[in-house]
């Protein structure tokens, strides 16, 4: 029977897969365009150029991502209740109390940052705090928690940065191939070599459209894994749900939101007119592959299975 502990363990399984494929990918990439340039050395930059990219976003990636939410931190004399709430989720799953910040909007929406546990952030709307109730509250807190706990935020870092990499060379590689010079040392394997530049154009073109495609695969098994250890914190999943339906059918924008911080947020902060008129939001794969967040009808429906 599928439970929620079935839940998380397949989509850890499946997460682990996915990134080992993009560190392959990213190897193969790198491999292709130094062979056709006849240069190794692009190799090794592709592979450093990750580590250092890393580096950097795992130190600062927080404080980018705060600044340009305009969230604030609270204290505890400032909301006593939401306080309690996080501490005594931290208290269940043996994490440390993260910092805490309000975000002045009044859109529902939640996301957690940080490096490492101990310095770890959860920032939530005051539209959050004015439009769920206590147990759809803890719902949210708990699902930013397991994030905090699973490390899921240096692994979008991470994979943020590797997608960077690939387009990255691959935009260099097609201004080399128009503007750079064509020749090569290997005069007398000019067909080998015809056909290694044909290949890397081709993968030139392709790779970003497939490593974007990772790393929103990688991003939604996550919300299925956080979704799952947030439901077991709290021991009551319809709290999540209900949670989960109430952000996703409210219409009000998120002003704050935009493209780089999106895939952070517990729900897609850009809205879908059709939960408005209450239809399902039916998708096609095409539009699927590329969503931050799995369909909110599939994690709902994955959090009241435990129930069935």
């Amino acid at each position: 029977m599928s439970t929620l502990y079935t839940h998380s363990n397949s989509n850890k399984q499946k997460t682990w897969f996915l990134m080992s494929g993009f560190f392959v990918f990213i190897i193969i990439v790198g491999y292709v365009f130094s062979m056709a340039m006849d240069s190794v050395g692009i190799l090794y930059f592709a592979v450093g150029f990750s580590v250092v990219s890393s580096f950097i976003s795992y130190w600062w990636s927080d404080k980018i991502v705060l600044a340009m939410s305009d969230a604030k931190e609270v204290k505890f004399e400032d909301n006593k209740e939401l306080y309690r709430i996080v501490e005594n989720l931290c208290i269940t799953a043996g994490l440390p109390t993260p910092k805490i910040y309000i975000i002045n909007d009044t859109a529902p929406n939640a996301f957690a940052t940080g490096r490492d546990p101990k310095h770890a952030v959860v920032a939530v709307t005051k539209g959050l705090l004015q439009k769920l109730n206590r147990n759809e509250l803890e719902g949210v807190i708990a699902h930013e928690l397991s994030h905090i706990g699973n490390r899921d935020i240096l692994l979008a870092t991470i994979t943020t940065v590797l997608v960077g990499v690939v387009v990255l060379l691959a935009d260099w590689f097609l201004r080399w191939s128009i503007f750079g010079h064509r020749g090569s040392n290997r005069e007398k394997d000019g067909r080998i070599t015809l056909i290694i530049t044909v290949v890397a154009i081709a993968l030139a073109i392709l790779a970003p459209f497939f490593a974007y495609m990772m790393q929103f695969a990688i991003s939604r098994k996550r919300e299925f894994v956080a979704d799952a250890d947030g439901a077991l914190l709290t021991r009551y999943p319809e709290g999540l749900a209900r949670a989960l339906e109430k952000i996703s059918s409210d219409q009000e924008p998120l002003e704050v939101a935009n493209r780089a911080t999106a895939h952070l947020y517990i729900s897609s902060p850009f809205k879908s007119p059709s939960f408005a008129k209450g239809k399902k939001n039916k998708k096609s794969f095409f539009k699927k592959a590329f969503m931050t967040h799995p369909p909110v009808e599939e994690r709902i429906v994955a959090l009241r299975s435990h129930n069935a």
